[in-house]
């Protein structure tokens, strides 16, 4: 694993540098074969972060090594996203460790649950321990570490019912499963510590969420390469004012198909890494700026790319016309894939209630104030340079654009207080005004960098620069405006 630490077999690469590799593996292979890997990463985080010695010894090495892999176990064939209703048990046996269950129960929408890819699959289950003393709902929720063959190589007692047929990402099962079938499934209890499966399961959750942003970027990413490429090579009809056939890269429709590709899905990217990078800065930080900017972009950072690069991967499937929606090019496949996106680690609903109603009026705000503090820093900064001048409109426009987020945070939450029913409505639009604005911010950053680089540049770098300015123009023109609208009616 390239982002674990060198003493425990990886590579010790920062989330940012194995985010980088990682958007280039994703954009590679979008059905879903990098889900293997962050799966495997993130439950090895987890076991890092709350196992006991003796599950580390046991469970970190193998997985860090790529030799075993991992899934989250969460969901239920009748609970949904709603994990208090798990059905799902563990009882406590006497079997000379202190942290061994016997669990019983059925598990929905695993990913990664059986397969030949590696030697041992770590599944980290998500159950309520059989006890008088076990709390009701959410509260009594454990995790478990319940591997697929245990110490002497024999296979644990839990069996596939079935797979589950999906629209996309094929290249990773996902299945329905039973524990315990025999009264024989062996977990172990993470950190010996009940009624704490659910905090401990953030620690992956979390990171999930945004390696789900990640994948669901670079699917756009992809889709622009290949309709681009396409709309480079292909001959139709001719241009407006010319008499020769021309590559339809001429025609201005399909020129705004492609712009607006690069628009929402390099935004989406940059978004990405803009989080990756504060997972970096945010580590050993106890209430700091970048754990606080990380704790309200990680929603944004889930959901945006999974709408808005899908988006994306709709005017990829239009450039190809007729030939977009078949199997002889990627793109249809594209849009499937990205599609699983917008429901997988928390649907776009659950994102935007968790962004309005928890992350945005946490600490009486200061999750709202350091986020439009810190984009209006950057434009404050682009304003100051005169360097920049040619981008100083965009500056100005974020500038607005961060005062109404405030204003209609500060608005919304008050009505939270007393009717959070109509307060939460229209969290949805909330959650696209936000993510709107925050991508022009990544906008404004890469114009910026883009304008500072131009003068020395030619060739295919001039070429490169001008392509960022242009992109970041068409989304404070077309798609900034939006954020009017969406608060009006917030």
């Amino acid at each position: 694993l390239m982002g674990a630490a060198t003493e425990d077999g990886g590579l010790g690469l920062s989330f940012t540098a194995a985010s980088a590799v990682n958007s280039v593996v994703s954009c590679g292979a979008t059905s879903g074969i990098a889900g293997f890997y962050a799966l495997t990463h993130c439950a090895a985080n987890l076991i890092k972060a709350h196992g006991t010695p003796q599950q580390k010894d046991a469970f970190l090495a193998p997985l860090v090594e790529g030799r075993w892999t991992g899934t989250m176990a969460l969901s239920e064939p009748h609970a949904g996203s709603s994990l208090s209703d798990l059905y799902a048990k563990a009882k406590r046996v006497e079997t000379g460790r202190s942290d061994e269950y016997r669990l019983q129960g059925q598990k929905m929408w695993t990913s990664g649950y059986d397969h030949d890819l590696s030697e041992n699959i770590v599944h980290l289950v998500l159950a309520k321990i059989d006890a008088d003393d076990t709390p009701s709902g959410a509260r009594g929720i454990s995790l478990f570490i319940v591997p697929k063959l245990l110490e002497d190589g024999s296979p644990n007692d839990i069996a596939l019912n079935g797979l589950n047929h999906k629209l996309g990402q094929r290249g990773l099962p996902n299945s329905y499963w039973t524990l315990g079938e025999n009264d024989a499934c062996v977990g172990y209890l993470v950190g010996e510590a009940p009624h704490t499966g659910l905090a401990q399961m953030f620690t992956m959750m979390n990171e999930m969420r945004v390696a789900v942003g990640l994948h669901a970027a670079c699917c756009g990413v992809r889709g622009l390469c290949e309709s681009l490429l396409y709309a480079n090579d292909r001959v139709q009809g001719t241009a407006l004012g010319a008499n020769e056939p021309v590559a339809i890269i001429e025609h201005v429709d399909v020129k705004r198909q492609l712009l607006v590709q690069k628009a929402l899905s390099e935004g989406a990217l940059h978004l990405c890494m803009m989080g990756a990078s504060l997972v970096d800065e945010a580590k050993g930080q106890d209430g700091g700026d970048a754990l606080m900017l990380l704790e309200v972009l990680t929603p944004i950072i889930k959901s945006w790319p999974s709408e808005f690069a899908l988006e994306a991967n709709k005017w990829a499937i239009q450039v190809l016309g007729g030939y977009g929606y078949t199997r002889d090019y990627p793109v249809e496949r594209l849009y499937r894939d990205n599609r699983l996106n917008m429901i997988h680690e928390g649907t776009h609903g659950i994102q935007a209630l968790d962004l309005l109603g928890r992350k945005a009026v946490m600490r009486d705000g200061a999750a709202t104030r350091a986020l439009a503090t810190a984009m209006g820093r950057c434009a404050a900064d682009v304003i100051g340079d005169e360097s920049l001048a040619d981008v100083h409109d965009l500056a100005y426009e974020l500038l607005a654009a961060v005062e109404r987020y405030t204003t209609t945070t500060m608005m919304v939450g008050e009505v939270l207080k007393v009717d959070p029913a109509k307060a939460l409505a229209n969290a949805h639009e909330y959650l696209n005004m936000v993510g709107h604005t925050v991508v022009a911010w990544c906008w404004l950053r890469e114009a910026a960098a883009a304008r500072a680089a131009l003068d020395g540049a030619s060739g295919d770098d001039d070429a490169f620069y001008r392509g960022k300015l242009s992109a970041a123009r068409f989304f404070y023109k077309h798609e900034l405006p939006k954020t009017e609208t969406q608060a009006k009616l917030i």
